[in-house]
């Protein structure tokens, strides 16, 4: 598995967490020097919670067109127009926005669970996600009727434009990144087109919006 991500992307190095909640919500027009330096969320050894995924009803719409039909693997769940896969590991690193860039780096893994389309002849199984935000690239293995057909490959862009804040929940143990948007890659566009014999799907078609809910470690 690749080791840099950034909608979130890679270096936590302690398994320790520095957690500033007024800089998460202060001014981007701040003096540099009110600005802390370092990471306002450093998680070096993520374990458990869940990266969703809110459907966009273009999406869902397309499905229907194509009479394709969504299903999960692993233990990932599909409830109410959303899809949500458990996080198994990774790393999360998140800055101050405007004080460097990428302001979120991580690494992020959903081993286990994926999702599925199928049109009754041909299943294709997108599986064992990464996040790779530094590239704004999600990455997956891909089969087809049980075979393997590419196996960490960029499956999804990631446009973090409209990522909001960080927000942390202490009482919950948890922080959570919502706001990122989510489009096919050409090369999965193309590869689906050809798989179900179609045109519909282009590069960027939109998929849905992200949200990251990461658990916090127990001090």
């Amino acid at each position: 598995m690749r080791s840099t991500i950034k909608v979130l992307a890679a270096g936590a190095a302690a398994a320790t967490v520095a957690l500033s909640l007024s800089a998460c919500g202060s001014d981007s027009t701040a003096n540099a020097a009110d600005v802390p330096a370092g990471p306002v969320a450093n998680i070096s050894n993520l374990q458990g919670e869940k990266t969703e995924v809110i459907l966009d009803q273009s999406f869902l719409d397309g499905l229907k067109s194509l009479k394709l039909t969504p299903g999960v693997l692993g233990k990932a769940t599909l409830k109410s127009g959303t899809l949500a896969f458990p996080i198994t590991g990774g790393a999360a690193t998140y800055y101050t926005p405007g004080t460097r860039e990428p302001y979120v780096e991580s690494t992020i893994f959903h081993d286990g669970s994926g999702i599925s389309l199928s049109d009754g002849k041909t299943t294709v199984e997108l599986t064992d996600f990464v996040v790779d935000a530094g590239q704004s690239l999600l990455y997956g293995d891909v089969s087809a009727n049980g075979k393997s057909v590419v196996h960490d490959t960029p499956l999804f862009i990631l446009n973090g434009a409209t990522l909001e804040p960080l927000k942390v929940d202490k009482s919950a143990g948890t922080a959570v990144l919502y706001g990122t948007k989510v489009g096919l890659t050409d090369g999965a566009a193309k590869l689906l087109d050809q798989t179900y014999k179609t045109d519909a799907l282009k590069e960027n078609f939109p998929i849905g919006t992200a949200r990251i809910t990461l658990k916090l470690p127990q001090s």
